[in-house]
């Protein structure tokens, strides 16, 4: 089985926008999985609603495929971390972005040390470019707001990426709690519970926004 994992958390980003690609790229996918909403930068993959199934579905002889390592994780412990596993268990993982294969079958110990260093390359790069746009983004903001101290930036979000992260995984759960019971645990309004809901893209939007 050929399953393609996406993870969307920007509203530039579409899970059928990642699956075309992995199309294009020569991939017959049997099965989407796909996190949305979701901030890779905050949260493991087994922390993910849908990357948690992953583990559970994923047999041996399967094939992962993702659009870029930076799917199977935070950082770069954390995708190393779930690349093993994988392989561990017999999985295959293919990346659409330059057509990497991580095989945990090869036994020759040359070829064994070059695929683990690679996977440490891609990882740590994985990161670096994560780390380089969040800069990018927080310089851009501290510009325009120096350029334009009165400009509006729209109301103080009252929660961070974290807390994000905490109630969207708790709204798609197996079985959510109350909008209520969540606000109440974050100490946030019901309303504000009610938006993270019904327009995730725009909550991160804000994030970003604020440098948060």
């Amino acid at each position: 089985m050929i399953v393609f994992y996406a993870r969307v958390s920007t509203t530039e980003q579409t899970t059928a926008h990642q699956r075309t690609q992995a199309e294009q790229a020569g991939f017959k996918i049997d099965k989407i999985v796909a996190d949305e909403g979701i901030s890779g930068v905050s949260t493991t993959l087994a922390e993910r609603p849908e990357g948690k199934r992953l583990f559970d579905m994923l047999r041996e002889g399967d094939t992962l495929v993702v659009r870029w390592v930076d799917r199977l994780g935070r950082n770069y412990t954390d995708v190393v971390d779930t690349i093993r596993e994988f392989m561990r268990r017999g999985v295959i993982i293919r990346t659409v972005i330059n057509s990497m294969v991580f095989d945990g079958s090869t036994t020759d110990p040359m070829q064994q040390a070059v695929r683990d260093a690679l996977i440490s390359f891609m990882a740590a790069t994985a990161q670096a470019q994560a780390e380089a746009t969040k800069s990018a983004q927080r310089a851009g903001i501290d510009h325009k707001r120096r350029a334009e101290p009165n400009a509006y930036l729209g109301r103080k979000p009252s929660y961070d990426r974290a807390t994000f992260d905490r109630i969207r995984l708790a709204l798609d759960s197996a079985s959510p709690p109350s909008l209520s019971v969540i606000a109440k645990g974050e100490g946030l309004s019901k309303q504000t519970v009610f938006r993270l809901k019904h327009d995730p893209q725009a909550a991160l939007a804000a994030l970003d926004v604020w440098g948060l």
